[in-house]
């Protein structure tokens, strides 16, 4: 059963109000009307269930602790709204939250929805210019940076009143600057409303099987990250949350230990670090039911690893992007036996790979990959000059990523369209090299890009980030000869001290390539920054 939204009206009655949205898009929930909460009444719900247990554990990036229960985020997100409110923020309006990941970040999250606003976290840490940049696209109402902290926190002082009931039409939304830099937001279709039919910790691993209640979540990405912003998702599913201010693979093993995590979502370079952690095998690892990687290529020997630490049954995969067009998902069972997948379409999810004339293409070939469902993508983009989402005439979508599927339907990706090298006329995926170097014990961190070149047109070059000081070129190009074709062998090699990482784990392939090349004089893509996947 399924109901569209009603027509926007003014709040404060007996049923919720309605924010209204620009964009004109209709939302379908694919639920009964009843079955939907808003978000802020659903967090007085569990404050009357929960009281005084604990909510959230923050802890900072030394490893001190604070923790705020149910009760208190409940009021002190109501308190918070007043001010808000009082600044001008309402129904159907845009708030940028820009804070690092803090009990703070999450009181801004839920007092926005209290009053009615699409929250948007946005990366706090991007230098003036960019931020301004993004700001200016977003048009946010009320923006909450580390410059306004003070007001967040002399909200305590604020009556709690009780607020009336309504729901953003947009609930959320997600900075990106896709494969072009160009800053677009991704604002979410669906509404700012819990829905008691599907409420379960991970949507993907509660796909193999039910979950036991409650979880204890454990949080190690930017919540202005799609994996980090689940975080909200799990506290209004009544599940508590262990939430890192910044990650630390050591300090993520000692708070599984410590807390008997039993969960967490990761992007694979976090995974890396933490199974390039000495000792990580003596670790007390058994409270893990799931652990699910999201968010870029996993490396075929990191997968291995990773079931070996946890058990197959507790390894997930998923992929999807933030624009909700669709999401693949795997277990680790299911990964033994097909190696490197990314795994087959969930709720109602189609996969289709297609050539550059959008013919589908046979089992084994690459081409881009396109998904598909009933609902068509769950969000739209805001944004002067972003391209539109590449959508085929019957409803399938892409970001740009290639991949095949292989005889059993299980996709594999092989990287983004935007990032492949062109090298002698062949084509070079750097997701490809990445994994097969990522394997080397004196290798922290990779990447992969192609720099012009007189003889190859493009190069193989590859950014090393060595963990052992005496590694040398040599050793990363025998190691690639070894696991890899010659002509996709780096031909130059460069040690640097770190690779330039957000919190989210991403990197801007672009500049590393400008950094080292200067500007493309044809404005050639290879090597440009990965799109939103989420």
């Amino acid at each position: 059963m399924t109901f569209a939204l009603p027509s926007p009206r003014s709040g404060g009655g007996a049923e919720p109000a309605w924010g209204s949205t620009e964009l004109g898009d209709e939302v379908v929930i694919p639920a009964p009307e009843q079955d939907a909460v808003p978000y802020g009444t659903r967090l007085g719900q569990l404050a009357e269930e929960l009281g005084d247990a604990t909510a959230v554990t923050f802890v900072d990036v030394d490893g001190g602790e604070q923790t705020i229960s149910w009760r208190q985020l409940e009021i002190r997100s109501t308190q918070l709204a007043h001010v808000f409110s009082q600044r001008g923020l309402g129904l159907g309006d845009r708030l940028a939250v820009s804070l690092p990941n803090s009990i703070e970040h999450l009181l801004s999250g839920f007092a926005g929805w209290k009053l009615g606003a699409t929250v948007v976290p946005v990366r706090w840490d991007l230098p003036e210019w960019e931020r301004n940049r993004l700001l200016e696209v977003l048009d946010p109402r009320l923006t909450i940076g580390t410059d306004q902290l003070e007001l967040v926190q002399a909200s305590a002082t604020v009556p709690d009143t009780p607020l009336p009931e309504v729901v953003a039409t947009r609930g959320w939304g997600v900075c990106s600057s896709g494969s072009t830099g160009t800053p677009k937001v991704i604002l979410s279709k669906l509404p700012a409303v819990f829905l008691h039919s599907t409420n379960v910790t991970s949507m993907v691993v509660a796909d193999f099987g039910p979950m036991e209640r409650p979880q204890l979540v454990l949080c190690p990405a930017p919540i202005y990250h799609t994996n980090g912003f689940t975080v909200f998702r799990q506290l209004l599913s009544g599940d508590p949350v262990v939430l890192l201010e910044r990650f630390k693979a050591p300090l993520v093993l000692d708070l599984i230990e410590r807390h008997r995590i039993t969960g967490f979502i990761a992007a694979t370079p976090m995974l890396q670090r933490l199974a390039q952690v000495p000792g990580i095998e003596d670790r007390d690892l058994s409270s893990l039911a799931w652990v699910q990687q999201g968010a870029s290529p996993l490396p075929v020997w990191l997968g291995h690893r990773w079931i070996e630490l946890v058990g197959p049954e507790h390894f997930y995969m998923s992929y999807g992007a933030s624009e909700g067009f669709g999401i693949v998902v795997c277990r680790g069972d299911q990964w033994l036996a097909h190696p490197g997948t990314l795994g087959r379409g969930m709720s109602g999810t189609e996969i289709a790979v297609l050539s550059e004339s959008g013919e589908p293409l046979p089992a084994g070939e690459i081409g881009g990959i396109f998904l598909r469902t009933p609902t068509g993508p769950l969000a739209t983009y805001v944004g002067t000059g972003v391209k539109p989402m590449d959508t085929t005439t019957d409803g399938y979508t892409s970001v740009g990523d290639l991949g095949w599927l292989d005889e059993d339907g299980f996709l594999f990706m092989a990287d983004r369209r935007v990032d492949m090298i062109v090298t002698g006329a062949v084509n070079v995926f750097p997701a490809e090299v990445e994994a097969a170097l990522s394997e080397h014990p004196g290798i922290a961190d990779v990447v992969v890009v192609g720099l012009r070149d007189a003889e190859w047109g493009r190069r193989v070059h590859a950014i090393v980030q060595p963990s052992d000081p005496l590694l040398r070129a040599e050793d990363v190009t025998g190691f690639a000869r070894e696991r890899l074709a010659s002509y996709k062998v780096p031909k130059t090699v460069e040690f640097v001290d770190s690779i330039p990482r957000s919190e989210a784990m991403k990197f801007n392939r672009a500049a590393l390539v400008e950094e080292r090349d200067g500007p493309d004089p044809e404005s050639d893509p290879a090597g440009q920054q990965s799109g939103h996947r989420g």
